[in-house]
């Protein structure tokens, strides 16, 4: 391919942003630039209902300014948000819908007591993940609060940017790692990053349970990761969703990565198996990136993937 299509993933954290350029393809995204932006103090604050930017102005020059470092010659972005700024739910419906306006007024209905803003001003998106022979549905349900949302897509146009995807950090991480998971069918991912344990298990290629956690404090601490991995396992035995059989993948950042895949292993009493950033992505010639900044970049390059 003489010319290859390339697209800008941008990550928002508390305290910085994170962007980077990619090209190549889903199955191997080739990065050629990274860049990282640091927010002044109090510029981002994470919040399921209110605003989550405070200093609307500094965080427009921020992301601006970090874009233009990029030199890219596209503004399409893909936008991975943090975890806390939305919900996701794995939702049964025992009826199937006939269009997707319906689908929309099943779920507001069936989620309507469940959250702590008025469902009705939310923006959601769902996506079918298995259709049962009674007829029930299991729908994988991701909701943020319209304001929420409409605020960070107003700031990033108003940066220059193009948002034409925007998802939360799990799941971006999850993207990135998608073509080599997909070559089995049951398996559990967790991802630690930025004191944030994500959890996802997967059955005959069907994910069956997510749970997210941000953890006190953005350290690693071992004894509070193994907790919350074996209350998430003990939530899935309950639910007849106990984990067997399948193989256990864990990422997180080098520093910790064989304390996390012991915890791994003494959780699910099977061999997990270390992901690692550099196996997924290539680097283009003029990009020299070391191992703790590829890590740093995960969701970045997660989001840009999903553009690809």
């Amino acid at each position: 391919m003489m010319f290859s299509r390339k697209t800008i993933g941008l990550e928002i954290a508390t305290d910085r942003v994170r962007m980077a350029l990619v090209g190549g393809s889903r199955s191997k995204p080739v990065v050629d630039s990274v860049q990282e932006g640091v927010f002044p103090a109090d510029t981002v604050r994470v919040s399921l209902r209110e605003l989550n930017v405070l200093q609307q102005s500094s965080f427009v020059a921020t992301v601006r300014e970090t874009s233009l470092k990029l030199l890219a010659k596209t503004s399409r972005t893909a936008v991975s948000l943090p975890d806390a700024s939305g919900r996701v739910v794995l939702l049964d419906l025992d009826t199937r819908f006939k269009s997707r306006e319906e689908a929309v007024d099943i779920i507001r209905w069936k989620l309507k007591k469940n959250f702590p803003f008025d469902i009705n001003d939310a923006h959601f998106d769902f996506q079918v993940l298995q259709e049962r022979g009674s007829g029930e549905i299991s729908a994988l349900v991701s909701i943020v609060c319209r304001q929420v949302i409409q605020q960070y897509e107003e700031l990033l146009v108003e940066a220059g940017l193009e948002p034409n995807q925007i998802d939360f950090t799990s799941f971006r991480l999850f993207e990135l790692f998608a073509y080599k998971l997909a070559l089995g069918e049951n398996y559990l991912f967790v991802t630690h990053m930025a004191g944030v344990l994500s959890i996802m298990l997967f059955n005959q290629g069907i994910l069956t349970f997510y749970r997210t956690k941000e953890l006190a404090g953005r350290g690693f601490s071992v004894n509070r990761v193994y907790r919350e991995i074996s209350s998430s396992l003990l939530v899935c035995q309950d639910k007849n969703l106990g984990f067997s059989g399948g193989k256990v993948y864990c990422f997180t950042d080098n520093a910790h990565a064989e304390e996390f895949r012991s915890i791994m292993a003494d959780a699910t009493e099977q061999e997990p198996i270390l992901l690692d950033v550099a196996k997924v992505v290539g680097l283009s010639p003029s990009c020299n990136i070391d191992a703790a900044t590829l890590f740093k970049m995960s969701a970045a390059f997660g989001a840009a993937v999903r553009n690809l």
